[in-house]
This record gives structure tokens, C-alpha cells and sequence, in this order.
């Protein structure tokens, strides 16, 4: 600490001596012309020891100066990626030299002007001509940075992990190639992308505890969204029959490796269609996407090759049998929750639908690694999805699957429930559970209802989590690295 705080003082002295001289130390504009990438790619077949005529302009931050007498290297990073400054007795003015060695450090932005050359040893460069002090910065930059073990520093300062580590900035332009991606792949469909609120009187859409706040001027207690579900339903109600919506959610939940409060995904729903309808999408969806991002459909994740291209299809009835070797249609509803204690399986009700997701939960779920569809729910897990259809077991089931790969679920979808009775019914229970203690439980949505009386037709929905499937693309091991800004616990 005591190092760092001779550095500040130092470039405070520095900043003082500079005002005094009348030079901008905080610029206010800069005529940038070029790119370190643009350049690189531009004279990619500048030989060695070639220098040109063509001069560039270019601004960023400085990371590394080496100081060899009468040439100093500048190492020089923007957005784009790095290129290196050259500063040369006989080549570059003594008066530009002296203004970089008296006052320009390692963090600083700079504006440089030059002819393009390429060194001896082969690196693109800029020969100085004129260079611009941009904006001062008074700490230093970490050392070591790619040796830094504590994760936590990385997401607390996620702008020094950025200066430092390239391939975090690349996570997040893959993030937005692939939200760019679906949107693409859905506008071609004819679909429309919508907006909805943020902060919502009711909140429902999914079973999650919320985020309350409260609207000072009408004295009104509100929630974050924990999904835009029942937006998204009126507007199919509205006859706009094809939407969807990249959204911000909410959910008052642990925190782990493929879980924050705060997270992405995207909605997509459609009249006139069903679940069989949206397990087609998903898998388009998914194969798109990869070939987009990475030209491929096989990918690599934490070891394990996984092909996106390839699904395979199992009922939850049918993976418990595959798994946990029971088959709970031939088992009554106390013999399902004596299996799940034996097998210490937490049950946060022994309601049978419920015991029969928890038990899938516990055997299942770890072996999904390559791309799966489970499908046909027990009808507890959902108070907004149709009755499968022809169906006579023992547990009643609706059409809803989920997709998985490498063990998460990563999306949710429906047949969606369009009768405004049993959507009633069923809303009502949901608000009981939740008086009697449930705080995932949602509270009843009397628009919505009325909103379904007014006819909602057949329709299918889906959606899917943004955060994990960039996490899957980018071989990334916790939803941390995929989120710039993650919730942390505060020190």
C-alpha cells in the first residue's frame, strides 16, 4: 500500500506540474482514426524491417513501456486488441520524447500519430511523430495480473479484469453475438421483439421468491420481475400472434455457479402452435446460434465434447426409470415420498407431482450432459401450462419440457394453458399456497385472468437462459464470468 501511494503522489506531482504548463491533462476529444485490429489486419504482409509511408492515427491506453535508451517500446490497448508505439532518437522529436518519459505512465490514454512500420522482430508499430495526453490515471495497473488467483478481485473490478485480460472481453462479445444471433433468427421468422414492465404490481410467471420496492408518489409496494410470462400472454390475447423479448429478471435465490439474482433470457412465444412446436425451435435455435458464433456444432466444455446439433428426447417418467430404476406410475404417493427420504431427497412439499420432480431432480439431472429434451411434467411443477393430451397414469402430466445440457436446465416450455377457468383455479391455489407460507408460490392476477376471458389462443412458449448458454460457448465455469457486473457479497 505504501508503494501504491508513493505512485499516486508522484502522478499527482505530475498532473500539478502539467496544469501549470497550460496542457489538457483530462483531454476533451480525440480525432482517432484507426484500430489496433484495423492495422493489423491492413499490414499483415508488411515485412520485417519495412516501413511505410502510410500514417496512422490511433488512441488508447498504455500498458507496458520498455525504456531502452534511445528507443522506448509502448505497448498501446483500445477496444479492438494492442499495437506497439515506438518513440526513436533522430526518428521522433527530443521535445516528444521528453514530454513521454517526464509525464505519460503505464494506465494512461493517449492519442499517437505516425508512420506505420514493422519491426525487426516483426511487430507492427507506430513510428511517433505526435503524441496526446489523453487522460491521466493516478493508480497503477495490477501486476501479474493473469497469475491472480482470487476470482472475487476479478468480479468486484471487472474493469482492471477487462484492461488485463483479454479473453474475459471476449466472453462478453460473444455474449452479445449470441443475443444478436437469436434476435436475427427470430426476426427472419416473422416474429416481433416487444418490451414489458420491469416493475410489476403482481409478479408471477415463475416460481421464484421476488424482489420487493415501493413507488413513492402512489405509496404502492412493487417487484422486480421474476419473469415477463404474463406480459407476453396479453399480447398474444392483443393478436400479436409471434413475440418475444430479451429480458432482465429478478429472483430473491442463492447464489452459485450457474445462478445470480439478476440474470438474461429470452422469451419467445407463438399462437397457434404447442410444446412440439417449441422443441423444434429450441433445437434450431440452439444449432443457429452455434454455427453463427463458432461455425460449429460440436463444442467443448469443461473437458466434455458436447454436439449441439444432436438431441435426444426422454419423458421425466422415463428418465426416473432409466436412472433412479423406479417406476412412479406404479407407485402410490406414500411410497414416493419414503423412496425420496431414503434417498435423502429434500422435499419442499409431499405434494406427488412435486416428489416425483425432486426425485428427477436428484438422479436425473447429473447425467444430462449432451443435449436433452425432458417432457411431459407432473402437473404440480406449473399452474400455466395445458393437460397432456390422451394421458391415463397415475400422475397427472402437462406438456411442458425443459431443455438440458451438461446437467442445467436451460430453458422452460409450454403448451400453453388458454382456458380462463382453469387458469382461475388453478391461479387461486397458487395464492393460497403462497398466504400459507410458499414464497414461491405467485399471487393471484385477476387482469390476467380477465385477459385470458377475452379468448387466448393455442399457443406455444418458450424460454431460454442467456447467461448459461454463453457460459456453454465460451467454456466458462461459473455464470460469474458471463455477467459483467455479478452480485457480490459485500466485504
Amino acid at each position: 500500500m505504501a508503494r501504491e501511494q508513493e505512485i499516486i503522489k508522484e502522478r499527482l506531482r505530475k498532473i500539478s506540474e502539467l496544469k501549470k504548463k497550460g496542457i489538457e491533462v483530462y483531454g476533451y476529444f480525440f480525432d482517432k482514426k484507426d484500430s489496433a485490429e484495423d492495422l493489423q489486419k491492413k499490414f499483415s504482409k508488411l515485412k520485417n524491417g519495412q516501413t511505410t509511408k502510410n500514417k496512422a492515427k490511433i488512441a488508447g491506453r498504455v500498458l507496458v513501456v520498455r525504456d531502452m535508451g534511445k528507443i522506448n517500446f509502448v505497448t498501446l490497448q483500445d477496444s479492438s486488441g494492442k499495437i506497439q508505439v515506438i518513440l526513436q532518437q533522430d526518428k521522433t522529436s527530443e521535445k516528444i520524447i521528453d514530454f513521454f518519459k517526464k509525464y505519460i505512465d503505464s494506465g494512461d490514454f493517449i492519442g499517437v500519430s505516425g508512420k506505420i512500420v514493422r519491426t525487426k522482430r516483426g511487430e507492427l508499430s507506430v513510428l511517433a511523430n505526435k503524441i496526446e495526453l489523453l487522460s491521466k490515471a493516478l493508480l497503477p495497473l495490477p501486476e501479474k495480473w493473469h497469475g491472480l488467483q482470487d476470482k472475487e478481485e476479478r468480479y468486484r473490478k471487472r474493469y482492471l479484469d477487462l484492461i488485463m485480460n483479454p479473453e474475459a472481453k471476449k466472453v462478453f462479445i460473444v455474449k452479445t453475438k449470441v443475443i444478436n444471433a437469436i434476435r436475427e433468427f427470430l426476426n427472419e421468422k416473422g416474429f416481433t421483439e416487444v418490451e414489458t414492465p420491469t416493475l410489476q404490481p403482481l409478479y408471477g410467471g415463475a416460481s421464484a421468491r421476488p424482489f420487493t420496492t415501493e413507488l413513492n408518489a402512489l405509496k404502492m409496494q412493487l417487484y422486480l420481475r421474476i419473469s415477463n410470462e404474463l406480459y407476453l400472454k396479453r399480447l398474444i390475447v392483443g393478436d400479436m400472434e409471434k413475440v418475444y423479448e430479451f429480458a432482465k429478471d429478478f429472483r430473491n435465490e442463492g447464489i452459485d455457479a450457474t445462478h445470480n439474482p439478476e440474470f438474461t433470457q429470452v422469451e419467445i412465444y407463438e399462437a397457434y402452435k404447442d410444446y412440439n412446436d417449441m422443441m423444434n425451435l429450441c433445437q434450431e435455435i440452439f444449432k443457429y446460434v452455434a454455427k453463427k458464433i463458432l461455425g460449429k456444432t460440436i463444442i467443448e466444455y469443461q473437458g466434455k465434447k458436447i454436439n449441439l446439433g444432436k438431441w435426444e428426447k426422454i419423458s421425466m417418467i422415463n428418465a426416473i426409470k432409466k436412472y433412479a430404476k423406479i417406476n412412479v406410475e406404479k407407485m402410490q404417493d406414500d411410497e414416493l415420498i419414503k423412496f425420496a427420504a431414503k434417498n435423502n431427497i429434500q422435499l419442499k412439499s409431499h405434494r406427488r407431482g412435486l416428489v416425483i420432480a425432486a426425485i428427477f431432480e436428484h438422479f436425473c439431472e447429473q447425467h444430462l450432459i449432451q443435449p436433452t429434451i425432458i417432457y411431459d411434467y407432473p402437473e404440480e411443477t406449473t399452474p400455466l401450462c395445458k393437460a397432456k393430451r390422451g394421458y391415463k397414469g397415475k400422475t397427472k402430466l402437462v406438456e411442458r419440457f425443459e431443455p438440458y445440457i451438461n446437467g442445467w436446465e436451460l430453458g422452460n416450455a409450454y403448451s400453453e394453458l388458454n382456458d380462463p377457468q382453469v387458469q382461475k383455479k388453478l391461479l387461486e391455489e397458487q395464492a393460497r399456497e403462497l398466504r400459507e407460507g410458499d414464497a414461491e408460490a405467485n399471487p393471484y392476477d385477476k387482469d390476467f385472468v380477465e385477459a385470458m376471458e377475452h379468448g387466448f389462443p393455442p399457443t406455444g412458449g418458450i424460454g431460454l437462459g442467456i447467461d448459461r448458454i454463453v457460459m456453454l460457448l465460451t467454456n466458462s465455469a461459473s455464470i460469474r464470468d458471463v455477467i459483467l457486473f455479478p452480485f457480490m457479497k459485500e466485504r
